[in-house]
């Protein structure tokens, strides 16, 4: 298959270093496959004029890198053909020519599905006190763009009060697993929605949810009435992560004034045609309000958050699961975890 390395690449590995790339090769149409992508090796670059090298130790593995995949407009440009696919990764300075970054140090930043990266300083690049925590890869979790998505949607977007009623979609996800707990120490009571009985399970005994609902094999208004069940009074929060049908049923049991953070639509990814929602109309009734929201435009307080959720976590507050996989050359079958339900936690690739 096209992402796996051949013998003769990795027996050149073996004699000299190199640099392997998980290269975007053709446009998904629908669910990925193996042949949309390709491990390619070259050599390692060289730090550019003012900037550095990264060998990266860990990458961020999330449903966004699909959007990323398609020539379609959005909030970054899509992934080039031939180019590695889009990552944020945890990794130590290989090679430096600038003075903020010395060899060794451990930074965080957007770059890609590749062994070491060519990066000038800016953006999303930054240094990272991985003494903070018991593992670099909880940058990627807790610390990282997860996490804070978690962090900043539910307490600066939807701004919870104590005694609302926050639902959550994809709860024993790694954004929607955060959001639930948070939900908690902020006194919200929190329902969560997720697929199969171990994953409801998981949001209760680990999560700490109030409520837990399966979605699997319900249609909406089977599965608008267990919401009903369970918010008789209405939904102030919704936290959205899937869209669809589940998003729907939402919309069936908005309480006045429901503030909607819309983080994701994971279950129209892969969907050759998008279906979108049909019960906006709701939104309209209730008087609601849909923000829709990018953890990017909280980067600046990136460092500010990732101590209070260092904290919550030593504390015994907050629960952060990783899902760790290893080796780049796995980055596909890794990838699509994502999409059949199978990832436990916060997907992340172990890559050095």
């Amino acid at each position: 298959m096209l992402w796996r390395a051949s013998n003769t690449h990795r027996n050149r590995e073996t004699a000299m270093p190199t640099n392997r790339r998980f290269l975007l090769k053709r446009r998904p149409h629908g669910e990925p496959v193996p042949e949309d992508f390709e491990l390619a090796s070259e050599a390692i670059p060289e730090a550019p004029a003012g900037g550095l090298v990264v060998r990266n130790h860990f990458a961020s593995l999330d449903p966004a890198q699909r959007g990323w995949m398609d020539d379609a407009p959005s909030y970054m440009p899509p992934i080039a053909l031939g180019d590695p696919v889009r990552a944020t990764t945890v990794g130590r300075v290989h090679a430096s020519d600038n003075p903020d970054f010395a060899v060794g140090d451990w930074v965080m930043g957007l770059n890609a599905l590749e062994d070491y990266s060519q990066v000038m300083p800016g953006g999303f690049t930054s240094p990272i006190d991985v003494s903070l925590t018991d593992s670099p890869s909880k940058f990627l979790s807790a610390m990282g763009a997860v996490g804070l998505t978690g962090y900043f949607g539910l307490l600066e977007v939807a701004k919870p009060q104590p005694g609302e009623v926050l639902l959550v979609s994809g709860a024993a996800g790694a954004v929607g697993s955060v959001v639930g707990q948070i939900g908690k120490i902020a006194g919200c009571r929190t329902i969560g929605i997720a697929g199969g009985p171990e994953k409801c399970r998981r949001l209760i005994d680990d999560y700490g949810y109030d409520v837990a609902i399966d979605y699997k094999g319900k249609d909406v208004a089977t599965l608008a009435a267990e919401i009903r069940a369970a918010a008789p009074e209405g939904v102030n929060i919704i936290f959205e992560n899937v869209g669809g049908d589940v998003m729907d049923a939402e919309l069936l049991n908005l309480a006045k004034h429901a503030r909607i953070v819309l983080c994701g639509l994971i279950s129209e990814y892969n969907a050759p045609e998008k279906v979108g929602v049909r019960n906006l109309w709701q939104v309209l009734t209730q008087q609601a309000t849909i923000h829709g929201y990018l953890i990017m435009d909280y980067a600046p307080r990136f460092a500010e958050a990732g101590k209070v959720m260092a904290q919550w976590m030593q504390d015994g507050r907050l629960r952060i699961d990783e899902d760790l996989q290893e080796g780049l050359e796995n980055a596909f079958p890794a990838f699509m975890r994502l999409f059949s339900g199978a990832n436990t936690g916060k997907l992340v690739l172990k890559i050095a």
